[in-house]
C-alpha cells in the first residue's frame, strides 16, 4: 500500500452549511447564539457537577465527561463554519483539514462509547443496586474512561491515515461545512473500496455495538421498572433514564442516516442537515435535557443561583 499523498500542499474550500448567499447572515447568527448556548449550558454542567460533592457519583462523572465531549465535538466544527458564513473564507488547509477529521471522528467514537457506558451504569444502578457501589467503583470508572479514548482515537487515527494515502485530483471542493469522511471520499480519485470498506465496518462495530449495549441495557431496565411496587420511584427512575434515552435517540439516529449506509447514496442537502443536527443541536440541547428531568442537578443549580444572586 503507497502512503504517501500527493496533495499535502493543496487547500481545500468547503462550502459552508448553505449554498443561499441570502440566509448567511441568518444562519451566522443562529449557529452563533447555538454554539454560545453549548458552551454555556455544558460548562456550566461541568462547573456544577465538579463543584458539588453530592454529585461525585458514577453517574454524574460520566454525564461531565459528555458534556466536555459535545463541547469538543461542536468546537472542532462550528468555528470554522462561521468564519466561512461572515468572511467567506472557504479555504482550508490539507493538514488542517486532516486534523478536524481526526478530532471530529475522535469525539464522536468517544460520545457513542459513553453513551453506551452511561446506559450500563443506569442498568447497574437499577437492576443491581445492592451491588452497585462495587461494580461501578472509581477504578473501574477510570478504566472505562481510558479505554474509551483509547478505542476513539486509535480508530479515529487509522482512518484518518487511510484519508492521508489518498489522493485528490478532482475538484477540492467539499460539499460540506466541515472536512467529513465522506464528502472527501467523493474528491479522491484513488481507489476507495478500502476506505469504505472500513468506514462502513469499523464505525457499524463501534456504533451498532455500543447502540446494541444501550438497547439490552434498557430492556433491562424497563423490566425492572415495571415490577417495581413504588409508584414515586418507578417515576423518579424512568425519569432519569428517559432524559439518556432522548440524547441516544437525537444522537444516534443522526449518525445512522449520515455513516451507516455506502457512500454512493451521499446527498449534500440531506447530509448537511444531519450534521448539524450530531454537530450542533444535539450537543447544544444535552445539558437542558438532562438538568431539566433530573431533580438533583435542578436542586443543586437552584443553591447556585441563590448563592450567586444573595
Amino acid at each position: 500500500m503507497e502512503w504517501r499523498n500527493e496533495t499535502v500542499n493543496t487547500d481545500f474550500f468547503l462550502q459552508g452549511p448553505t449554498n443561499h448567499e441570502e440566509l448567511k447572515n441568518i444562519l451566522f447568527v443562529v449557529f452563533l447564539a447555538m454554539y454560545l448556548i453549548n458552551l454555556l449550558g455544558n460548562g456550566t454542567m461541568i462547573s456544577v457537577i465538579s463543584g458539588n460533592s453530592q454529585l461525585h457519583t458514577p453517574m454524574y462523572f460520566f454525564l461531565c465527561l459528555l458534556s466536555f465531549v459535545d463541547m469538543c465535538i461542536t468546537s472542532v466544527t462550528v468555528p470554522k463554519m462561521l468564519s466561512i458564513l461572515i468572511s467567506d473564507k472557504k479555504a482550508i488547509s490539507y493538514s488542517n483539514c486532516l486534523t478536524q477529521l481526526f478530532f471530529f471522528i475522535g469525539f464522536t467514537i468517544e460520545e457513542c462509547l459513553l453513551l453506551s457506558i452511561m446506559a450500563y451504569d443506569r442498568y447497574v444502578a437499577i437492576c443491581n443496586p445492592l451491588h452497585y457501589i462495587a461494580i461501578m467503583n472509581k477504578r473501574v470508572c477510570l478504566s472505562l474512561l481510558f479505554a474509551s479514548l483509547t478505542i476513539s482515537f486509535m480508530h479515529s487515527l487509522m482512518h484518518t491515515l487511510l484519508i492521508y494515502r489518498l489522493s485528490f485530483c478532482k475538484s477540492h471542493k467539499i460539499d460540506h461545512f466541515f472536512c467529513d469522511y465522506t464528502p472527501l471520499l467523493q474528491l479522491s480519485c484513488t481507489d476507495t473500496s478500502i476506505n469504505e470498506l472500513l468506514l462502513f465496518t469499523e464505525l457499524s462495530v463501534l456504533i451498532v455495538g455500543p447502540f446494541t449495549i444501550i438497547l439490552i441495557s434498557y430492556i433491562c431496565i424497563i423490566k425492572t421498572i415495571l415490577k417495581m411496587q413504588s409508584t414515586g420511584g418507578m417515576q423518579k427512575t424512568f425519569s432519569t433514564c428517559s432524559s439518556h434515552f432522548i440524547v441516544v435517540t437525537l444522537f444516534y439516529g443522526s449518525i445512522f442516516f449520515m455513516y451507516i449506509r455506502p457512500s454512493s447514496s451521499y446527498s449534500m442537502e440531506r447530509d448537511r442537515i444531519s450534521s448539524v443536527v450530531y454537530n450542533v443541536l444535539s450537543p447544544m440541547l444535552n445539558p437542558f435535557i438532562y438538568s431539566l428531568r433530573n431533580r438533583d442537578v435542578k436542586i443543586v443549580l437552584w443553591r447556585v443561583l441563590k448563592r450567586r444572586v444573595t
